[in-house]
């Protein structure tokens, strides 16, 4: 971003925190003192950059910069250092979360977790670099919105939970990237339908035609979202300007329904509000592992802990697969699964007195190597263990971007998953993509339908 850019996005910025809250308490953010960690004992984006006490998790050293081409694997020679079943899993408790437990318990025969040796490949371009670090210093929460912040991560030393969840919402992913991909709800016995889908997400400090002041300044990204099969679905299409500020200006989404050839505004497409194409595998605010506005929740900082999560899943993107070599009753393959040891941050989402969501609570647990949520639990308003999600991370050499392969949602109660984001059988990810504001106009989505 110029420094014209900057300027005119800070103004912006300023105004919608003014509009926000006047007087308000705001989240202090660090001393530059403390911001100096930052590629010092701190990896550039806060992770610790040693390893741990035993040597199980490595120092960062700069993460994974060799070029790999996407459906390569750069692991493939790589055998497991052991194997968790469902006989075995007592063994490795203390490293899983309670819902990784309950899917060995549900799926006692087939299902495992392959662990394989920690490679902490997360890297990001310089620029984004030296933004967390300014950001450190100056970016705020005020009334759980972030304020303050440049195209980074914004609070790279946390204080609360509430900023570890906007380094989530707000972390790099490229800027403007076109993706296509397929989703797939998984019934009891196997059987799916590829849902295939065209994704544009730009930040508009990426738009083609250039950052406006005035129609961006609440606007955290652009997306729209073209069904390409099964015909019955073809044409439809979802339109969404993030806003950065939902409490105030709630996100603003719109379908265009190919049979009804209309546009009509969709209110529903935020919190717990069905998620596109899912078969009522997730809510609108499972997508990316969590998005939205962070108000029906009471957030709670747990700590940071070692864990297995799904890491440097190359596997899954292999594009010598096919969707039914991976999906399979009740989950995903385990061969083409990877887990490895990472420091996490804990963070519990408890529903707010008076809100309503179909969570009753939530607990993200969030790579500090690529602020990401790597796995979610999440709990009904009984108290029941209901869904677990993972995100399948790997690294976007081209672009430098840590970013998932693969979201699984796995509904416990009812033996069905959800598979999003699988490119095996697509084009994958462009990170090269140029968009324009007329790219995301409600009148923009009869022509996205006809391509």
């Amino acid at each position: 971003m110029n420094k014209q850019v900057f300027q005119m996005r800070k103004l912006a910025t300023a105004i919608v925190a003014t509009l926000a809250m006047a007087g308000g308490n705001a989240m202090a953010a660090v001393s530059a003192e403390e911001a100096a960690r930052l590629g010092a004992d701190l990896t550039p984006i806060g992770a610790e950059k040693a390893g741990n006490a035993d040597g199980s998790i490595p120092a960062w050293d700069g993460g994974m910069t060799e070029s790999v081409t996407q459906g390569d694997n750069p692991f493939a020679d790589e055998k497991p250092l052991y194997v968790i079943t469902n006989a075995n899993k007592e063994q490795y408790k203390d490293l899983l979360t309670p819902g990784q437990i309950a899917l060995f318990e549900r799926y006692p025969d087939t299902y495992q977790m392959p662990v394989y040796q920690t490679r902490r490949t997360a890297a990001y371009p310089e620029v984004i670099y030296e933004k967390a670090k300014n950001n450190a210093t100056k970016a705020v929460i005020r009334e759980q919105v972030a304020f303050d912040y440049d195209e980074s991560v914004p609070f790279a030393i946390p204080q609360n939970a509430e900023e570890i969840v906007w380094n989530h919402l707000l972390r790099y992913r490229g800027g403007s990237v076109k993706r296509d991909l397929m989703q797939a709800a998984v019934q009891r016995n196997g059987d799916y339908t590829a849902v295939k889908l065209a994704d544009e997400f730009v930040f508009p400090w990426h738009i083609a035609d250039g950052y406006d002041p005035e129609k961006d300044a609440n606007v955290l990204f652009y997306f729209k979202q073209v069904i390409k099969a099964p015909a019955r679905l073809t044409g439809t299409v979802l339109l969404v300007h993030e806003t950065l500020d939902q409490i105030k200006q709630p996100r603003l989404a719109w379908i265009y329904n190919a049979g009804q050839r209309r546009v009509r505004r969709a209110p529903q497409i935020a919190y717990d509000g069905p998620g596109t194409a899912s078969d009522g595998l997730r809510t609108s605010d499972n997508f990316d592992m969590f998005n939205g506005a962070i108000d029906k929740y009471d957030w709670k900082l747990v700590g940071k802990k070692e864990l297995l999560i799904p890491y440097n899943s190359f596997k899954l993107a292999d594009k010598s697969l096919k969707y039914d070599d991976i999906l399979m009753a009740g989950h995903v393959n385990p061969e083409f699964t990877r887990y490895e040891k990472h420091r996490v941050w804990v963070v519990e989402a408890n529903l707010s007195e008076g809100e309503r969501h179909i969570y009753g609570k939530r607990v993200f647990y969030i790579d500090e190597d690529t602020w990401g949520i790597a796995v979610a639990d999440h709990y009904d308003g009984r108290g029941e263990l209901w869904r677990v999600s993972e995100g399948h991370e790997i690294q976007y050499t081209e672009a430098k971007v840590p970013w998932n392969a693969a979201e699984i949602i796995h509904d416990l109660q009812s033996g069905r998953y959800l598979a999003l984001g699988l490119t095996n059988e697509e084009k994958g990810l462009n990170f090269d993509h140029k968009a324009k504001h007329r790219d995301f106009t409600p009148s923009a989505l009869r022509r996205a339908a006809k391509r």
